[in-house]
C-alpha cells in the first residue's frame, strides 16, 4: 500500500462508510447480523452446557461473546451508517475489541494445560498474552481516537501503521497458541498405540479444528491488507464468534482425551492415558461443583486454570471410580 493510502483516514472511521458499493454494504450487514447470531447461539450454549458458571474458561468464554463479539459488532455498524455520535461508537467497538481479540487468547490459554504439562511453556504464553495486550491495545486506542477527532496526518499514519500491525501481530500469537497445541498433540500421537483408535480420531479432530482456526485468522489477516477496512472490521466479529463456536468442539474433544473409560480399572494409572497428569484434570477452570462439609481443605488449593470434570454437562462426564469406591468393592470379594 502506497504512503498516500496511509495519509488518509480509512473509509467508515470518519463520517460513516462513504463508499458507493451496495455489495459492501450488504457484507457488512450480513458479517454483522451473522455474527450477532452466534453470539446469542453462544451464550445460550454457555448456560446450558456449564452447571456451574464459574473458573477461568466459562469467564473468558462469557465475556469475549457478550463484552466483545456483540460490542465490537454494534459499534462499528453505528459508525459505519452514522447511526449514532462517533465518539459513542468508537467506545462500544473499542470495548468490544478489547474484550473480544485478547480474549480469544485467553479462552486457548485456559485449556492449554490439557495437552501441555510443561509449567515453562504455559507461563510464556500467559506473559505472552498480557504483554502483547498491553503493547498493542493502549497505542491503538489511542490513535484511533486521535486519527478520530485530531485528524493530523501524523495521528492517521500512525493509526493506519498500527491497526495493520496489531491484527498481525494479535493473529501471530494466536498461531502460537494453535502451533503448540498442533506440535503437542502431534507428540502425543506419536506415543499411543496403534491400537487405541478412538484416541488417535480424537486427536486427528483436534488438529483439523486447530487449523481451521488458522485459516481463519489468515483469511481476515488478506482481507485486511487488500484495504477493505469496513468489510475487515466486520468480518472479524464473525470470524472470532466462529472460533469460540469452535471452542465448544475442542473442549469436548479434549475432555474426551483425559476421561476415563467406563471399562474397569486395575489401577490409578490405567485410568488415564499415559501422557495426562491427573491431578489436573479435577481442578478448576470451569468451576467444579459446591464442595460439601467435610471435604478435605486440599482440595481448595487446586490450581485456577485447569478444568473440573465435575462442571461439565453430563453428556461429557464419565464416572471414574474412585479408589475408595475400588478399595470397598476389594473388601468385600475378600469378604
Amino acid at each position: 500500500m502506497g504512503a498516500g493510502a496511509l495519509d488518509e483516514p480509512p473509509d467508515g472511521l470518519i463520517g460513516g462508510y462513504t463508499g458507493g458499493s451496495v455489495t459492501v454494504r450488504m457484507l457488512m450487514i450480513v458479517f454483522s447480523s451473522i455474527a450477532l447470531y452466534n453470539a446469542l447461539e453462544l451464550i445460550i450454549l454457555l448456560f446450558l452446557t456449564f452447571q456451574s458458571y464459574s473458573g477461568l474458561y466459562f469467564w473468558t468464554m462469557f465475556i469475549s461473546t457478550v463484552f466483545g463479539v456483540i460490542p465490537h459488532s454494534v459499534g462499528y455498524i453505528l459508525e459505519f451508517f452514522a447511526l449514532a455520535p462517533l465518539w459513542l461508537s468508537l467506545v462500544i467497538s473499542t470495548i468490544g475489541f478489547y474484550a473480544m481479540v485478547p480474549g480469544q487468547s485467553v479462552v486457548l490459554y485456559s485449556r492449554l494445560h490439557l495437552v501441555v504439562q510443561s509449567r515453562r511453556v504455559l507461563r510464556f504464553v500467559m506473559w505472552l498474552i498480557i504483554i502483547d495486550s498491553i503493547l498493542l491495545l493502549v497505542p491503538t486506542t489511542v490513535l484511533t481516537f486521535s486519527t478520530a477527532f485530531v485528524r493530523t496526518i501524523p495521528y492517521i499514519r500512525g493509526y493506519n501503521v498500527m491497526e495493520r500491525l496489531q491484527l498481525a501481530w494479535f493473529c501471530a500469537q494466536e498461531f502460537v497458541i494453535s502451533g503448540v497445541y498442533i506440535v503437542e498433540t502431534v507428540r502425543l500421537l506419536r506415543l499411543m498405540p496403534n491400537k487405541d483408535h478412538r484416541r488417535t480420531k480424537i486427536m486427528y479432530e483436534l488438529l483439523t479444528i486447530n487449523a481451521v482456526i488458522i485459516l481463519l485468522d489468515v483469511a481476515l489477516l488478506l482481507v485486511e491488507y487488500i484495504g477493505y477496512y469496513s468489510l475487515q472490521t466486520t468480518l472479524k466479529p464473525l470470524v472470532y464468534s466462529i472460533k469460540l463456536k469452535l471452542e465448544f468442539a475442542v473442549l469436548g474433544k479434549l475432555v474426551s482425551l483425559v476421561q476415563t473409560q467406563r471399562s474397569q480399572p486395575t489401577s490409578l494409572e490405567d485410568e488415564y492415558p499415559n501422557f495426562v497428569d491427573p491431578s489436573q484434570i479435577t481442578t478448576d477452570v470451569t468451576h467444579a461443583a459446591p464442595m460439601e462439609h467435610g471435604h478435605d481443605r486440599s482440595r481448595r488449593s487446586r490450581p485456577w486454570n485447569v478444568i473440573s470434570m465435575e462442571s461439565l454437562p453430563s453428556s461429557e462426564q464419565r464416572i471414574r471410580p474412585s479408589t475408595k469406591s475400588r478399595r470397598s468393592s476389594d473388601a468385600e470379594n475378600h469378604a
